[in-house]
């Protein structure tokens, strides 16, 4: 049976991706990319949305009465956020809250008005910050690495798990996709809503465009091939702090088996990464990037913490592998030269926004 889809933030990276990559998989299905364009470099995806039928909507989550238009869906898939941990420390709350919690209930009640499942794009920031700073990690000449031996819950040398506990502060971006899970979590309990909550950590691939805040893989290796400037900020400017990575590919392939395999998936809430065979340092990242660019570029050490950051985050998807078969399919390499041949190809336009 054919299907009709929305996807929220759908001009952006992960959004314009899941858009494209199901539109070209499914033909006749109906795919609605709905976005308002407030990130620089979203622009860009308005004709690849066009050129494979995707059909684009200009309008904004935060207002109820953008999505009263919208024709009846089957699915939400809600990608829509400001994205960045450190927005709302040094500015304005309230732009974050209403984006990613009061967009985010707009979406539900458009979702619930028309029965439609809601499948939601959170956040790994969700967990807080001081306890992931209490998890026992090692060191190694490269990298952090979770140690073996750990005193809290939900964390092992595998990463972090759903039951890692919650008490405590994450930033106000993980704050606000925290109330948006609790609140999904009601619309699911309370009105019957098919939902499910993807925990996700860092994801990329090529047509992210990154920033210092959000991004990282991609802002690297735009910052080597257009030989611009990095730092290495915090835990003593090595650049050992490491995360895992999910290529946006490997995302659109679980996506695509929660919107066709929904019974094992309802109701879930589950962590979604690379895990720690798809991982980095910047210090790792660093020698990756030099190597398929041919460029070494100036890296300066600053050793002060940057606000809401944390050493070490590696995905634990146990949860995910034992009612699912999927696995991620695309190791760090290929993420990396992925992204380096779309840097290639649309060099003159991305050199004023990435480098």
């Amino acid at each position: 049976m054919d299907k009709h889809i929305l996807i929220t933030g759908g001009a952006g990276f992960v959004g314009s991706n899941l858009a494209i990559h199901f539109k070209l998989k499914y033909p006749n299905y109906s795919v609605i990319a709905l976005d308002n364009l407030k990130r620089r470099g979203s622009e860009l995806n308005l004709v690849r949305l066009n050129e494979v039928g995707v059909q684009f909507i200009h309008a904004d989550i935060r207002n109820p009465e953008d999505l009263i238009s919208i024709p009846p869906v089957d699915i939400v898939i809600d990608a829509s956020a400001d994205p960045s941990v450190l927005s709302g420390i040094s500015s304005s709350v309230a732009p974050l809250i209403q984006t990613n919690l009061l967009g985010t209930a707009n979406c539900l009640e458009f979702a619930n008005q028309h029965k439609a499942a809601f499948i939601f794009l959170s956040t790994s920031r969700i967990y807080p910050i001081k306890k992931l700073e209490a998890c026992n990690y090692e060191e190694s000449e490269t990298r952090f690495y979770y140690s073996n031996h750990q005193t809290l819950a939900g964390v092992s040398s595998k990463g972090i798990a759903e039951d890692f506990p919650l008490e405590g502060a994450r930033s106000f971006y993980g704050a606000t996709k925290l109330a948006s899970e609790l609140l999904i979590t009601e619309y699911h309990e309370l009105k019957g809503m098919n939902s499910i909550i993807n925990r996700c950590g860092v994801i990329s691939g090529p047509w992210q465009m990154g920033k210092i805040d959000q991004g990282v893989l991609v802002l690297w290796l735009a910052r080597h091939y257009f030989k611009s400037n990095l730092s290495y900020i915090g835990y003593g400017g090595t650049g050992k702090q490491t995360r895992d990575v999910l290529h946006v590919e490997d995302l659109f392939d679980l996506i695509d088996d929660q919107v066709h395999s929904p019974d094992k998936y309802n109701g879930k809430t589950l962590n979604v990464g690379g895990g720690l065979d798809c991982s980095f340092s910047l210090m790792e990242l660093t020698e990756l990037c030099a190597q398929i660019t041919g460029n070494k570029i100036q890296i300066k050490s600053v050793l002060e913490n940057r606000p809401a950051d944390v050493p070490l985050y590696i995905s634990d998807n146990s949860s995910l592998f034992n009612i699912s078969n999927w696995r991620p399919r695309r190791d760090l390499p290929n993420l990396i030269k992925d992204t380096y041949v779309w840097l290639q190809q649309h060099e003159k336009e991305l050199k004023s926004i990435l480098s």
